[in-house]
């Protein structure tokens, strides 16, 4: 055991003490906050407003195209069409919407036509769809001698309101948020298993081309050796997290209580009745939200974080510090990352397409329960509420899981860490297993 805290503490200094980790862990927030930032500054940029030429023979919907920022409509329906389809070729236009004559309606709305350079946005030609399936609709509505104003007021709007069993008035929207608290979670899971489980299987193929491994081995036996460094890197990732979760608890402090002193400094009366309107209108909805919030499991939520946090790092750092010890470099070890990396994508997937519509179906139940999946999918269905039998099985098949790897693992390790000069197969895998 004493040799064993010896490589956990060697690991964990040599990974803390590097300087790229240094640098990362704390300039990896900011480039998060810049990357948030940017991608904010990109989304309030306008883009180019495109113009669209028209050429009406009807004469019927050339006032019913609006121009906004994104689109401006030009009313051509006096130029001939071959000069405005030049234009088109030209570039002069962004495109022609044609609307030829026709006998009825039947035949106009299929001799319909658009013209460009490029394929349009499926979202334009919807809009330009609904723009004239709308007047020619009403037109029809009154060749049948229909009031088209009795039709508008007779339209229902229904709005379901949402109620829990208890009586308690329910909110919509509550579920994409669940769903956006537990995938959260189960992401940061996937992000510290890739990035961590990468830097074993680094260190690993370092000692081993470096022949230092040869000088270990003879001191302490392969297994210790494995799990010492699976330990002192997982380690070095919790600390990381904690500075990050601590710069960011002082940052929203710091924030909150600055933001604090200048609205207090600077609202006098009337911009303090405003507030004070603001809140009546939008304060019960947001009183609400935030009372669903503290309702979920946090608790719950927290525990099994860290839970599945370490469960599922070691399962898939087993895997990692065996194909390390098994391969001369890192570009052998692709062959064997792609069967390792495709149940993590498959979690995430699995939980964003499942959990969001049925949390507590099958689909959604099994994958929480496959050690493979479950450190993503559990995470992702736990603001759901999930029994905690469930839970119980789902971590000790996951903690199960990673002892029973981890045996399988290690006679890899054994043997792969003095296997030099030779590409490994599964078939090769495969006979060190039986060794």
């Amino acid at each position: 055991m004493s040799k064993l805290l010896l490589i956990i503490k060697r690991e964990f200094i040599a990974k803390v003490r590097n300087k790229s980790f240094i640098v990362m862990t704390f300039l990896s927030p900011l480039l998060f906050v810049g990357i948030g930032v940017f991608v904010g500054y990109l989304s309030q940029m306008k883009a180019e407003q495109k113009t669209i030429a028209i050429h009406d023979e009807t004469g019927k919907f050339t006032n019913d195209f609006k121009s906004d920022d994104e689109y401006k409509y030009l009313n051509l329906s006096n130029v001939d069409v071959k000069t405005l389809k030049d234009s088109i070729v030209n570039e002069n236009y962004e495109g022609l919407l044609l609307i030829p004559k026709a006998n009825d309606n039947t035949s106009l709305q299929k001799g319909i036509q658009y013209v460009s350079n490029d394929s349009p946005g499926v979202m334009f030609v919807e809009d330009l769809e609904s723009i004239i399936a709308k007047r020619i609709t009403a037109e029809n509505f009154q060749a049948q001698g229909l009031d088209t104003l009795k039709i508008s007021k007779a339209k229902a709007d229904v709005s379901i309101n949402l109620t829990k069993a208890s009586g308690e008035e329910s909110l919509k929207g509550l579920n994409e948020i669940k769903i956006g608290i537990g995938g959260a979670f189960g992401y940061l899971i996937m992000m510290f298993i890739v990035i961590y489980g990468n830097m074993v299987m680094r260190s690993v193929i370092e000692e081993k081309t470096s022949r230092i491994i040869e000088v270990i081995i003879s001191s302490v036996k392969p297994f210790q050796l494995m799990m010492g460094k699976i330990i002192g890197t997982s380690l070095a990732g919790i600390l990381q997290f904690l500075i990050w979760a601590i710069l960011g608890l002082t940052a929203m402090f710091i924030l909150s209580s600055i933001f604090g002193v200048q609205m207090g400094a600077s609202s006098g009366p009337q911009a303090q009745q405003a507030l004070e309107l603001a809140q009546k209108e939008a304060g019960g909805t947001f009183q609400m939200y935030i009372k669903e919030l503290w309702n979920l499991p946090i608790a719950t939520i927290i525990f099994c974080f860290v839970f599945y946090f370490i469960g599922g790092y070691f399962l898939y750092s087993s895997f990692y510090a065996s194909i390390g010890a098994a391969v001369d470099n890192e570009t052998d070890s692709q062959q064997f990352l792609l069967p390792i990396i495709m149940p993590l994508i498959l979690g995430v997937y699995i939980g964003f397409f499942t959990v969001i519509n049925d949390p507590h179906g099958t689909v959604a139940t099994v994958f929480s329960m496959i050690p493979l999946t479950s450190p993503i999918v559990m995470m992702m269905r736990i603001p759901f509420g999930v029994p905690w039998w469930e839970i119980a099985i789902s971590i000790t098949l996951l903690f199960g899981t990673f002892f029973g790897v981890v045996w399988f693992a290690s006679k890899i390790y054994r043997v792969g860490i003095l296997m030099y000069g030779k590409k490994p197969s599964w078939k090769e895998l495969y006979k060190w297993l039986k060794y």
